[in-house]
């Protein structure tokens, strides 16, 4: 169990999943950079957010509603949760994102990781969550398999072990996610050697002040 003043913030592990170094840019070197996919992403999650609570064919609709694990160590704001009224249906969380569906399991951790949390908080299972994509403009239904929720909880301890060393791990180059990254300028990983930014500014100011070769 985690104190309340250790939990590390749940969606960053989507940041993780994704990319070690992009998480450590973020949340170690407090680095960050917006691109067109980012500012589309926030446009999205500012209309789901500011939204008000409701109730639509038998469903209660909360949103932006505080979450949080001791027992991972997290906490965060789960985009929706519908509560049906209907005797014994589970809550269902639903996070929106924007684009497609993606090709990694980094939303599904995501979102299992906000599932967890209400379990913890509810004390009931919660099977399903949805993922709200809008480029399709339809959900897709996540099953928390006990495949995902291993994977979704490795990855919870896995943040608080690199938090806890508090050094942002090296650049790996894969084309397709480092092309979609907002942080590919300060994170330069076609660069083999460059572990930091800082690191690497360092090194840049070194190599300055060399005397030229005669």
């Amino acid at each position: 169990m985690y104190l309340p003043a250790d939990l590390l913030p749940l969606s960053a592990l989507q940041h993780l999943a994704f990319c070690e170094r992009q998480w450590g840019l973020i949340h170690i070197e407090q680095a960050w950079s917006e691109n067109r996919f980012t500012a589309e992403g926030k446009v999205l999650h500012e209309k789901t957010d500011h939204g008000p609570d409701e109730t639509k064919h038998g469903t209660r609709i909360v949103r932006s509603l505080a979450i949080r694990s001791l027992r991972l160590g997290l906490s965060g704001i789960a985009d929706v949760v519908e509560f049906p009224k209907a005797a014994k249906s589970p809550p269902l969380p639903v996070e929106y994102k924007r684009g497609k569906p993606k090709s990694g399991q980094w939303d599904e951790i995501q979102l299992c990781a906000q599932a967890l949390c209400l379990e913890e908080m509810l004390q009931i299972p919660i099977p399903a969550g949805a993922l709200y994509y809008g480029q399709p403009r339809r959900r897709t239904l996540v099953d928390f398999t006990p495949q995902l929720r291993t994977a979704t909880e490795q990855t919870a301890a896995r943040m608080h072990e690199l938090y806890r060393a508090a050094k942002t791990p090296p650049p790996v180059y894969e084309r397709a996610k480092c092309r979609a990254c907002s942080l590919i300028e300060i994170c330069q990983p076609m660069l083999p050697q460059r572990k930091t930014a800082a690191a690497y500014l360092e090194a840049a100011i070194a190599e300055s002040l060399l005397p030229d070769p005669e």
